[in-house]
């Protein structure tokens, strides 16, 4: 029978790590813990669950110290996890036919991101709303999964390659072995760790990037990877598209960097040349939920509302659950004349997802557009009832009676936001300016 043995690196993981070796419990043959300076209890921990730990030295590059590690293993098969990973329970039960797989070289495994709202994505997989049956998963109300061949044969000739966003897949299809899909689960904590942590995170992970393009000049994932970091990291479109631009000259045939160099120049106001780089994504083969939705986006920027309702009616029927979606399309199909149809979809879509407030400030936009001020001003109003609201909301609401000349009702709307947003300068000085009226339209029905 094959055997398996679980790699990890790990630094200063006191916190995490006895979860994620109870988790192999019972499945691994065999743990190397390689510790690249932890100050903390991390080797005590890793040694009291049974693992060999040995002492690394860190040089800001996680294929190293993954390599090092990969050298200790004495198993047939190897599983790589952080310190932050926990494995499925139901591994047990999925990994003896995985492991006596005589074709296999490697297995995709699916990581299950935990985070903390719906608006996370991992480039351009959205967050799903959590159906996790994983207990310590639970408490998350989302999580975006992604692939990664963390399972593979143990073979001098497989290792690590990248300083970050390190792989051995690039040494197994160099070999002409074979990476299976499987359904091998690994849940990841990290990304719904307190953002301040998370963020210094990422200046680390921008900066061996850079040092990756330097490590590997030549090679169209290094400057991709690098210009997403800067994208959607630190929203920086025109550095970003400077790296991505880069990656599509070095492999044209990759999609997804066409694709990103298309997000930034939407978000640069270069709505033309987005939809170029959208089109030559589909060349290549990459096609996803999301870039109908940017298209849409896109084709609406354009004032070409057709083409916008176009992208998004097929949005919708990849995806009918997507409210957001379905929200977008109905402003589409309204700026063309489809008020009824547009303005019901709209409806729709905050049936299904009530809680998100951007669904209501689009439907307030066609109202407002339709001069319908007072449906406007009752859509606003139920926004108010939302746990996530801010001043803004209550000012929107607040402007719209007044422009009623409801002076009575936008002055209780604007005193309730006083009282939530007491610090709101802006509502402060709204409310001044309604009581004056108030008070003005008062004199005047007197006299």
């Amino acid at each position: 029978m094959a055997t398996l043995g679980l790699s990890m690196i790990v630094k200063d993981s006191a916190r995490d790590l006895g979860e994620c070796l109870a988790s192999v419990r019972g499945v691994a043959d065999e743990m190397v813990v390689a510790d690249t300076g932890s100050r903390d209890e991390t080797r005590e921990i890793a040694e009291a669950a049974g693992a060999k730990v040995i002492a690394i030295d860190w040089e800001d590059d996680f294929a190293k110290a993954r390599n090092q590690a990969l050298g200790e293993m004495t198993t047939d098969w190897v599983l790589v996890l952080d310190a932050d990973e926990r494995l499925d329970p139901e591994a047990g039960a999925v990994l003896p036919a995985m492991l006596s797989n005589r074709q296999a070289a490697g297995y995709q495994v699916r990581i299950r991101n935990y985070v903390t709202t719906m608006d996370h994505r991992i480039w351009d997989r959205p967050a799903r709303a959590n159906d996790s049956e994983y207990e310590a998963g639970r408490r998350f109300p989302a999580y975006v999964e992604h692939e990664n061949v963390r399972l593979f044969r143990r073979d001098p000739e497989i290792y690590f390659t990248g300083r970050v966003h390190e792989t051995v897949g690039w040494r197994i299809l160099e070999r002409k072995g074979q990476i299976l899909a499987s359904k091998l689960v690994i849940h990841h904590m990290g990304m719904a760790r307190p953002a301040e942590e998370r963020a210094k995170k990422l200046v680390w992970y921008r900066e061996l990037g850079r040092k990756k393009v330097e490590d590997m000049p030549e090679n169209a994932q290094a400057h991709f990877e690098l210009g997403v970091s800067e994208l959607e990291n630190f929203g920086n479109a025109r550095e970003a598209l400077e790296s991505i631009e880069r990656a599509c000259r070095l492999n044209a045939k990759l999609g997804v960097a066409w694709f990103f160099a298309g997000i930034c120049h939407a978000r640069l106001g270069e709505n033309e040349k987005a939809l170029e780089c959208y089109h030559q994504a589909e060349q290549a083969g990459h096609s996803s939920l999301l870039s109908e939705e940017l298209k849409g986006d896109t084709n609406y920027n354009l004032g070409r509302f057709e083409g916008a309702a176009a992208n998004y009616r097929r949005g919708v029927k990849k995806n009918p659950a997507n409210a957001s979606l379905e929200s977008k399309l109905g402003l589409a199909e309204a700026r063309i004349g489809r008020i009824a149809s547009g303005v019901s979809r709209m409806r729709r879509a905050i049936e299904k997802e009530p809680g998100n407030g951007e669904l209501y400030d689009r439907l307030i936009q066609v109202e407002v557009w339709l001069k319908r001020p007072r449906d406007a001003a009752e859509t606003a109003e139920e926004k108010l009832k939302l746990a996530r609201v801010g001043p803004e909301d209550f000012v929107k609401a607040a402007s719209i009676r007044a422009k009623l000349e409801e002076w009575e009702e936008a002055a209780k709307l604007l005193e309730r936001g006083a009282g939530s947003f007491p610090d709101s300068e802006r509502i402060r000085r709204f409310l001044h300016e309604v009581e004056t009226a108030k008070m003005s339209q008062e004199l005047q029905g007197k006299g």
